[in-house]
């Protein structure tokens, strides 16, 4: 997300939905250190992708604030990674930007939902890379996948930042704020119509927790993923195919 501004209540209900999945025992340890380093990737790249596309579209704001770089310090909330790894929800930190600055060829509301999609579109395009480096290792170097302990563990992380990848890109691209669907659906909509999601922000903020506390998340993300990791394992695996 290129910009959130969370109520204390929606921190509030965050912490509560990360500690209820602690002590039920939800999380493994050793899942999460093999997906952390995807979702540092993931939450680094998505939020460069956003400082990247307002730099290239006239905006210096990013640049002056020093998230026109790839390391995860620059990019990483620590209460949005916890969330992430406990509550299975999480963010960036945000990166700002001033729609005044863009290229007067362009609207505001495009350059904001060209500023918004970067950070999901950058997402699809890991995934479609690391989806090419798990064939690539499966495929040339076998015996190190099947006997090596490394091995394992390496195409294992390499699964996890393919479905990291993809999941964030996927969820970020929920129509709903505070999330970067939201920008982008706003390009399409009528002046009154945006003036209305602005002046109800905390309703949709309740709607957006309630709608993942009840796992209906879910059910609209899950099959999302499995129908874009299988259209990816059908194309890659295909290519590769023509070559062996």
């Amino acid at each position: 997300m290129f910009f959130i501004s969370n109520p204390n209540i929606f921190y509030i209900l965050l912490i509560a939905l990360a500690l209820s999945g602690i002590l039920s025992g939800q999380f493994s340890i050793v899942e999460l250190l093999l997906t952390l380093p995807g979702v540092l990737l993931a939450i680094t790249f998505h939020e460069f992708a956003h400082a990247y596309a307002a730099d290239k579209l006239g905006d210096d704001t990013p640049r002056r604030q020093g998230r026109l770089n790839l390391n995860p310090l620059s990019h990483m909330d620590p209460f949005g990674v916890f969330m992430l790894a406990f509550a299975h929800i999480g963010w960036g930190k945000p990166v700002e930007i001033n729609p005044r600055n863009f290229d007067r060829k362009i609207s505001i509301s495009a350059g904001e939902a060209i500023v918004a999609f970067a950070g999901p579109l950058m997402n699809f395009i890991l995934a479609i890379i690391f989806t090419v480096l798990f064939y690539v290792i499966t495929i040339f170097a076998p015996e190190f996948v099947i006997t090596s302990t490394v091995g394992q563990v390496i195409v294992t992380m390499i699964s996890y930042c393919v479905v990291v990848n993809i999941g964030l890109g996927v969820f970020n691209l929920i129509p709903l704020p505070p999330l970067d669907g939201s920008k982008v659906l706003r390009n399409f909509l009528s002046y009154n119509a945006r003036a209305w999601m602005d002046e109800h922000m905390n309703m949709f903020y309740i709607i957006f927790l309630i709608i993942w506390i009840t796992n209906l998340a879910s059910y609209i993300i899950n099959p999302i993923i499995s129908i874009i990791i299988d259209g990816l394992n059908y194309a890659v695996g295909g290519i590769f195919s023509l070559f062996l």
